[in-house]
């Protein structure tokens, strides 16, 4: 009884057993290459997010709210001003929003060049409904 057998399951039973290249180990890929797989994935996660940190660092534009005032329940006047260097040009979307903070208005607005850096705008945003707040909803240079 010293013999080495090892018993085999009915074939079938389980399912085919799976082989792959790596010395007769059942899965597929070798470790190796799952770990040179993971490794890619996670380079490119990195890369991923440094160039979206990048980006958003990059804008040189920066701009806010100064005041608002509800003119009627259709139009709100927003005054903002906006940084940016010299000779640049920008467009920012100021937004209006009700009570329950839900844009009911939004504009697009060209800005600069300018020479002293800081500029400051007065404009009027139509609404579906009456606005209660005003926001800077971002600015892009260009």
């Amino acid at each position: 009884m010293s013999d080495d057998v090892r018993p085999t399951p009915p074939a079938d039973r389980y399912g085919r057993r799976p082989t792959g290249p790596a010395e007769g180990r059942p899965g597929g890929l070798s470790r190796g290459a799952r770990a040179a797989i993971a490794l890619a994935l996670a380079v490119a996660v990195a890369l991923t997010a440094w160039f979206a940190v990048a980006e958003y660092r990059r804008s040189p534009v920066d701009a806010d709210v100064v005041s608002f005032r509800v003119t009627s329940s259709e139009e709100i006047e927003i005054d903002f001003q906006v940084s940016l260097p010299r000779g640049t040009t920008a467009v920012c979307t100021v937004g209006a929003l009700s009570p329950s903070f839900a844009q009911v208005g939004s504009l697009a607005v060209p800005v600069g060049p300018s020479d002293t850096g800081t500029v400051r705008y007065t404009v009027t945003v139509r609404t579906t409904q009456r606005a209660d707040a005003a926001v800077i909803e971002g600015c892009i240079s260009g």
